[in-house]
């Protein structure tokens, strides 16, 4: 019998280990591995520069669709995506199981992806927060009705971007990036329908409004606060929500379907009548 030197021994032991470890093949559907940028969690974000990510969204002519609002106070007033509502002959929010309620009015920003409804009061407002003392690594779980239908997704903050918007209108702005971490474990695909739904932070504050995603890279954009701030004060809203609750990437899913459950986020309806 051929003698086996005991350091190989070692070795094809210690391969065999590793390739147990790793044998697991990841599910495909998960979202791309979050930057190395994000576990330098606490340096804060930067204010919005030329040299930030560009992001390309083509705006089409309105459809009939399906996207996300949420209650921002006891009023009635409820935030959303522009592109969501724009060019909708009727919309309406889904506040029973069939039972769709008419928004009443509905005013876009002329600056930003942003959109006010205005519809039943709401006892649920979120806690929404325009401040920008954002930091890189801040947890985010975005909520509301991707693919029409309930979900939500957990992210973490990397960085600023310019989404510079083309085809029936054009402009840019500053937005946030938010790379995805985890979703609904049965939510597979694009995230058409969460746009215009909250980003919480880990606080339960509501820091921005859902407006694109980029599949492939595994990146979610939201309004950035100041744009929120501004497009609110040029409609002289003061929001007023409830007492936020912390959340984590473990408790998110429960909080996110109490959120839809008190009509604090709430799908939205698009209609676009045919004209003959």
């Amino acid at each position: 019998m051929r003698f086996i030197p005991d350091w190989l021994v070692y070795t094809l032991a210690l391969l065999a280990i590793v390739g147990g470890v790793f044998a697991n093949t990841p599910d495909e559907d998960a979202p791309p591995a979050t930057p190395d940028s994000v576990e330098r969690e606490g340096a804060t974000l930067p204010p919005p520069s030329a040299f930030d990510e560009t992001v390309l969204v083509r705006v089409e002519s309105p459809k009939d669709g399906i996207g996300t609002a949420f209650s921002i106070d006891t009023q009635g007033h409820y935030l959303t995506a522009r592109h969501v509502v724009e060019g909708c002959d009727d919309v309406s929010l889904l506040v029973a199981p069939g039972q769709y309620l008419p928004v009443e009015n509905v005013s876009v920003s002329e600056r930003s992806d942003l959109a006010l409804l205005v519809a039943r009061p709401s006892l649920a407002p979120v806690a929404l927060d325009t401040s920008p003392d954002l930091r890189i690594g801040s947890y985010g779980f975005h909520v509301g009705y991707p693919q029409g239908r309930p979900g939500e997704a957990s992210s973490r903050l990397i960085a600023r971007s310019r989404l510079v918007m083309s085809g029936l209108r054009s402009g840019e702005e500053s937005v946030l990036a938010w790379a995805e971490t985890g979703r609904t474990s049965d939510l597979e695909g694009p995230l058409g329908g969460l746009s215009g739904g909250p980003v919480y932070d880990d606080q339960g504050r509501v820091r921005g409004v859902i407006i694109a995603e980029s599949p492939r890279r595994g990146r979610i954009y939201s309004a950035s606060p100041e744009a929120i701030s501004r497009f609110l004060d040029d409609q002289g809203i003061e929001p007023l929500g409830e007492r936020p609750l912390p959340i984590t990437p473990d408790s998110y899913g429960g909080m996110a379907d109490r959120a839809r459950q008190s009509l604090q986020v709430v799908k939205v309806a698009c209609e676009v009548g045919n004209s003959s």
